[in-house]
């Protein structure tokens, strides 16, 4: 009854929600997930000519061009919506693209434009393991994000996922892939850093639930599988399902930071410094958080997920 009246009832619309980020791995599955719900939606992006190939033909959402830098677009983007979903994201630095400017300045105003602007449900999407302190550029933006926003929209609801993984994803596609190429596998350290990811899709359903009331009055949320491995356990079960026989080889991270010192200046950045410190740190979700068992989200089996990733590798 309570996402009912969300709805079709919120702020004299059928629940018309702006959503930030829709181009991005997770943010068309944030999209899909509350059309899905019954919500309208509104795709605020820099470029709303990408967004047509990849969304329904019978989506029905709107376009707006936004660029979350410019005060003007965002606010225009934001009128007459009842909630906001921030999924913007950067993960390598290009000249005045920096995780300062995306992470926090750009969430802080999106933040309170959006409470400016009336809306009253705004999520905002970060990750497990954000910390302000971390000497890591990218994990202190995330962190210094969470605190802009909460201050800029009191009330905001903060999504952490754990590390995400999906047929089109940057992790087990990558595993698949390095796994059937290379004689031996290399690992960050030892493997023991612990993992414990998510299919995007319960995270894009979780969002939605979120959005439609679900989960109480929960202040934030943090969103991870079943399960807890270790790196070099989550390989082995990736090459356990292709079929191939790994050899492992700890390198230490020492190393793998000046390798990502040489990646970064390749196109596209293969690997990054933030990558590698992120993979210094467990990522899994703490005891007592809300997550999906929360908003009644079964999460995906690790196995189906691979069977997944290996469909489209």
């Amino acid at each position: 009854m309570a996402e009912d009246v969300l709805t079709h009832n919120a702020a004299g619309h059928r629940g018309l929600i702006t959503v930030f980020g829709r181009t991005g791995f997770l943010g068309r599955r944030i999209v899909r997930h509350l059309l899905d719900h019954g919500f309208q939606v509104r795709i605020a992006s820099r470029h709303p000519g990408r967004v047509g190939s990849t969304s329904r033909p019978d989506a029905g959402a709107e376009t707006a061009t936004v660029d979350v830098h410019d005060e003007t677009t965002i606010a225009a983007a934001l009128f007459g919506a009842y909630g906001a979903v921030n999924a913007v994201s950067l993960y390598v630095e290009r000249g005045r693209a920096t995780f300062e400017a995306v992470h926090v300045e750009a969430a802080a105003r999106v933040a309170r434009l959006a409470r400016e602007s009336g809306v009253e449900r705004l999520i905002h999407v970060s990750g497990i393991g954000a910390d302000p302190t971390s000497s890591a550029s990218y994990i202190a933006a995330r962190g210094r994000g969470e605190i802009a926003v909460q201050q800029a929209f009191p009330g905001a609801i903060l999504i952490r996922p754990a590390v995400m993984c999906g047929p089109d994803d940057a992790f087990l596609t990558t595993v698949v892939r390095l796994l059937r190429i290379l004689p031996v596998y290399p690992m960050f350290g030892r493997g023991e850093t612990k993992l414990q990811p998510v299919y995007a899709e319960d995270v894009a359903e979780g969002i939605a639930r979120v959005m439609a009331g679900g989960g109480g009055s929960a202040a934030s949320y943090e969103f991870a599988g079943t399960r807890v491995y270790t790196y070099k356990e989550l390989v082995g079960i990736v090459a356990d399902r292709i079929k191939i026989r790994p050899r492992f080889v700890p390198l230490p991270f020492a190393l793998w930071r000046i390798l990502a010192s040489g990646a970064e200046l390749l196109p596209g950045s293969p690997l990054t410094r933030d990558q590698v410190a992120l993979m210094q740190r467990d990522n899994i979700a703490s005891a007592g958080c809300p997550g999906l068992p929360n908003l009644d989200i079964a999460p995906t089996q690790i196995e189906t997920l691979v069977s997944a990733v290996m469909g489209r590798s």
